[in-house]
């Protein structure tokens, strides 16, 4: 007998039939009636303030939402994740980036082994590296101080380390910068590398097979560009190092294995920064931030595994996101951090969320009948005001979003800060209020316009609100609250898998292009297409060719 699929269960109908009588009402409403509702739909966990107020939902919309996690048993599977049970079904394993950055003495066993021992071994040989790196104790072939770190990975190899270097900037110095390396695109290879001296640059090669495609191209020629500069071959042991399991492909690129670092098949590549992963962080920011990093989500995580779901921050942001995606109809969900630093975060949660929850399938391999993962998407502010705001605002589409901020800045420029964040505060007010047709007939009239001109334009400067947004604010963007703030959303994803019934830890969407690419580089590198492609793909191969051999 096949499971329930969620939304035939009773908690899901009784969603539906709130929404259609919800969907009505105005937040505006909402707040007047209810003078304590931001003080009520609030809450502080781990350095961040949550204030979740402006959204389209009543304390009876909360208690549903909670009789539907209860439903699909969300806290059951929260303990079964950090039990360590194998909860990714499709590969049989567990998903334990939680236990990377367990600071804790609590054991985690896989398999009836505690990870733990394993897992600080990697961390202390880190820090180890990282700290003859950053002394300058470790020296390039020629006897150089190392300047320069280069990470060559893809995906949560390079989006995850980008994004929290970028965040973490003013706790970085300018004797050793970090760069980073993705897209098989030599453009991007050599862009980077223009510039930097061969003798002081390192190499982190992260790819745990050593087979990625991408990487491992990139990382050839990389090798190729030092060679060709210092003219050893013993010289890639002094400027490479490895993030993988595969210790023969390593030592058979150069790298003495001595300079690998490992991680475990139950660290998912867009959860991986806490690993090994996260060298280049620990290099760009030092071992101990990137300790301070692990305990932020730490802090988090506890908060996860312990908090009654009504109270539970990470909860109850996926359980909105289903809200707004199941039941009010959203298709996108927007991140828009008030801080430049964090310019990288939504495309590091456009990985995290759709990779992720992008199924079409439950865990059992059903059909699903109804939206799964959002398109995430987002700018910081205040250029997403300039750009695409007006379609949040006037549009016709609903786009729940996410205002990230802090109270202080690390370059507190002028009035800069007051100006970025009065921007923050003003658009999450104007997005719940909106303005009326006669408020905005009113406005202009006041100011003097004629009335029939007045009454035209009123049509245009309405804003119809009940726009719903949550506000994600804390101190200072720090080590300890970055950590906090993405083992939030990674929590949010789990949250958001478990109700709709799908496994939030396989990406087995990517595998069929990188097999049909290596069949078609065969094609582009012998001339000639031979595989059974459609007639569109073989003409556009075709006219590739011709033109490459001109």
């Amino acid at each position: 007998m096949s499971p329930v699929l969620v939304n035939q269960t009773p908690q899901w109908q009784a969603l539906q039939q709130h929404w259609e009588t919800l969907r009505a009402r105005r937040m505006r409403d909402l707040f007047d009636a209810d003078p304590k509702r931001a003080a009520t739909m609030s809450l502080t966990v781990a350095g961040l303030h949550l204030d979740y107020s402006k959204n389209l939902i009543t304390q009876e919309t909360l208690d549903r939402l909670v009789d539907l996690a209860e439903a699909v048993d969300l806290k059951g599977w929260i303990g079964r994740m950090f039990e360590g049970e194998p909860i990714n079904n499709t590969e049989d394993r567990a998903v334990l980036h939680i236990a990377l950055r367990n600071r804790s003495k609590r054991p985690i066993q896989v398999d009836g082994e505690d990870v733990m021992p394993a897992i600080n071994g990697v961390l202390a040989r880190m820090e180890t590296f990282v700290g003859r790196v950053r002394s300058g104790d470790w020296r390039g072939h020629t006897g150089s101080r190392i300047t320069d770190v280069v990470n060559i990975g893809i995906g949560g190899s390079n989006l995850g380390p980008k994004m929290v270097c970028a965040a973490l900037a003013p706790y970085q110095n300018d004797s050793l910068r970090v760069h980073f390396v993705s897209n098989v695109d030599g453009t991007h290879l050599v862009e980077t590398l223009r510039g930097l001296n061969p003798a002081t640059t390192l190499f982190i090669v992260a790819s745990k097979t050593f087979t990625t495609q991408e990487t491992m191209t990139n990382a050839g020629s990389a090798r190729d560009w030092l060679l060709t500069a210092l003219g050893d071959s013993s010289a890639v042991a002094r400027h490479f190092v490895a993030v993988s399991t595969n210790a023969e492909k390593v030592a058979a690129f150069g790298i003495d294995t001595a300079n690998m670092f490992g991680f475990w098949d139950w660290v998912g590549g867009r959860y991986s920064l806490w690993s090994a992963i996260g060298l280049p962080i620990a290099l760009a920011v030092g071992f101990d931030r990137f300790a301070e990093l692990l305990e932020g989500a730490h802090a988090m995580d506890e908060h996860f595994r312990t908090a009654d779901l009504r109270e539970n921050m990470p909860a109850l942001l996926g359980l909105l996101g289903v809200w707004y995606a199941n039941f009010a109809g959203a298709r996108t969900h927007a991140v828009l951090p008030y801080d430049q630093s964090l310019r990288y975060l939504p495309a590091y949660l456009q990985q995290g969320d759709m990779e992720s929850n992008g199924k079409g399938v439950t865990r059992e391999g059903a059909a699903v009948e109804y939206t799964t993962g959002p398109v995430v998407w987002g700018e910081p502010g205040t250029d997403g005001q300039h750009a695409f705001y007006q379609l949040i605002h006037q549009g016709t589409q609903l786009i729940p979003a996410d205002f990230i901020g802090a109270v202080h800045s690390h370059n507190e420029l002028g009035d800069h800060h007051p100006k970025f964040m009065a921007n923050f505060f003003a658009q999450t007010e104007a997005l719940m209020r909106g303005r009326t047709y006669d408020e905005a007939l009113t406005e202009m009239v006041s100011a003097g316009m004629d009335e029939e001109q007045a009454r035209f334009l009123a049509h245009h400067r309405t804003f119809p609100g009940n726009r719903p947004t949550n506000s994600l604010l804390m101190d200072r963007l720090t080590p300890h609250t970055l950590g906090a703030l993405i083992a939030l959303y990674e929590h949010r994803i789990f949250t958001q898998g478990i109700v709709w019934g799908v496994n939030s830890f396989d990406q087995w969407g990517v595998e069929l292009g990188k097999q049909l690419a290596n069949v078609i580089l065969a094609e582009i590198q012998s001339g000639a297409v031979t595989a059974d492609h459609d007639p569109s793909t073989t003409a556009l191969l075709k006219r590739f060719i011709r033109q490459r051999k001109v």
